[in-house]
């Protein structure tokens, strides 16, 4: 595919992840050009105004919501962070901290301890690329307002009580769980129990697989590399019930984007998207919430 949007390979060093943002293991962060390009054109698709509301409802470290809160701070007025596993909660918070000049000088501050500490320049370097960030972070409109909920995004229930209390959200971004290093976690596949196959001794270390989070830990639900089209089955199962779990707790008017590390996104049949899109080895898919199943 070629980019549309980001046609210019910006030099973007500032936001990788585990200098100024934080990383973990089993926590990927997103490429910020493939990023850019996806925000972009699902922006192409809502009303000309400003103050958007994002949610990634899979969020993981937060890096995505972080990364795109300081590029287009201009254009938000509020971003939700939300995932079922309290490690991912945790470190999503520490990250969108980056959207407040509070918590970049404060990232800045024990970057340079650290740097007097461990006489590492790397870390000096960091703290620079921090202020250059709240410099960023300030030309668009300073502060943006971020929330981290800890929701099971399979539970209809618990997505609508995630945006309880917010502007209506304009726009959904998530990177589904592709088993290398995060997969599916949550509680809808309890009430049924043939969703991801038999269960394996496995499963209750790593918790029932099922949208709802982008935890750490080996991808067991499903099918295998010798049975692909099981495989293909329960991740399209999946999507469709993470896509009913968000649409109640959507306008009509939202923009969904989904990406995969697949071939091609799954969807329910008859579901048409917006658009389809592949950059490198995702896939990704652009939705409108109205159009989802019930």
């Amino acid at each position: 595919m070629s980019y549309r949007f980001a046609v210019e390979r910006t030099d973007h060093a500032d936001l990788a992840s585990g200098s100024v943002l934080r990383s973990a293991p089993g926590f990927p962060a997103f490429p910020v050009r493939p990023a850019v390009e996806l925000f972009a054109r699902a922006r192409a698709w809502l009303p000309d105004r400003r103050e958007l509301t994002l949610w990634d409802p899979l969020c993981g470290s937060g890096y995505l919501l972080t990364v795109l809160g300081l590029l287009y701070r201009r254009e938000l007025g509020t971003v939700l962070a939300s995932d079922i596993d309290p490690r991912a909660c945790e470190l999503a918070t520490e990250n969108l901290a980056m959207l407040s000049t509070a918590g970049l000088r404060a990232r800045a501050t024990r970057l340079r301890e650290l740097a007097g500490q461990f006489d590492k320049p790397s870390y000096a370097e960091a703290a620079e690329a921090a202020g250059r960030l709240d410099g960023l972070l300030r030309v668009g409109g300073g502060d943006l307002p971020a929330l981290i909920r800890r929701t099971d995004a399979t539970d209809p229930a618990e997505t609508q009580a995630a945006v309880a209390g917010l502007p209506p959200v304009d726009l959904v971004i998530t990177d589904l769980p592709y088993g290398e290093q995060t997969d599916w976690q949550g509680r809808a596949e309890a009430t049924d129990p043939t969703a991801a196959g038999p269960a394996s001794e496995d499963s209750a270390a790593h918790g029932l697989h099922s949208p709802g989070s982008r935890s750490p830990g080996p991808h067991r639900a499903g099918g295998t590399a010798e049975n692909p089209a099981a495989a293909e089955a329960t991740r399209a199962a999946r999507v469709t019930t993470l896509l009913r779990a968000l649409r109640p707790a959507l306008p009509p008017a939202a923009v969904i984007v989904l990406v995969d590390r697949s071939r091609r996104v799954a969807l329910p049949a008859g579901l048409r998207p917006l658009e389809r899109v592949r950059i490198g080895a995702r896939s990704s898919v652009l939705l409108r919430a109205g159009d989802l199943p019930d």
